[in-house]
């Protein structure tokens, strides 16, 4: 591609609504919208699956028939582009409900959305997503009920997503367990990589 004929604040703005587009899609159940913001060998990286979009979209609606509730709020994004490719970095919350040893409780994990982007035929789409997990809590919907965590359990979890893998666990999933977060080599070795793909390395 001639990066000379394109407009760098076009460009972004076309991976930004990607990257709403992904949020809104995902979060509504439009999934053949949805399927439309990856690229064909698109990856998709959580806490409680890695892998294929496709089979990411399969077991999140079974999730939906099982009453797993899981929304995303988007917040600043920054791109950094480089001819077709590009990282976006968005600003973002996890919220999810479901009961915590009988207690409905609200996990909010904040973080960032890492993507992997590249425009393949004129469109910009998702190769990887890696959400960054920064920090976390964990409420009950009703202030008055008692709720005691299991301390063993917590703490197998790293700190900015330990609450979220807690309820996950709870749910049944199996959830990962160094993923990257605010600080940490995980994290670096994922800026580096992301730098790798802006340079085509």
């Amino acid at each position: 591609m001639n990066t000379m004929e394109t407009n760098p604040l076009v460009e972004k703005q076309l991976i930004r609504e990607v990257v709403e587009n992904w949020v809104v899609w995902r979060d509504s159940g439009q999934w053949e919208k949805f399927k439309t913001v990856w690229h064909s060998d698109g990856v998709m990286m959580a806490t409680w699956f890695q892998g294929h979009f496709e089979e990411f979209i399969k077991v999140t609606i079974e999730g939906w028939n099982k009453g797993v509730s899981i929304l995303h709020f988007l917040g600043g994004c920054s791109v950094e582009l480089n001819g077709d490719r590009a990282i976006a970095q968005t600003k973002m919350t996890i919220t999810q409900r479901g009961p915590v040893d009988g207690v409905i409780c609200d996990v909010v994990c904040t973080g960032r959305f890492y993507d992997f982007m590249e425009k393949r035929d004129g469109r910009w789409g998702v190769v990887l997503r890696q959400p960054i997990y920064e920090k976390d809590r964990l409420n009950p919907v009703d202030p008055a009920a008692h709720l005691e965590l299991d301390k063993n359990l917590l703490e197998q979890f790293p700190e900015g997503y330990r609450h979220l893998g807690y309820i996950q666990t709870k749910l049944g999933f199996k959830v990962k367990s160094d993923m990257p977060q605010l600080k940490g080599p995980a994290v670096e070795a994922l800026y580096q990589r992301g730098q790798d793909w802006l340079n085509h390395v």
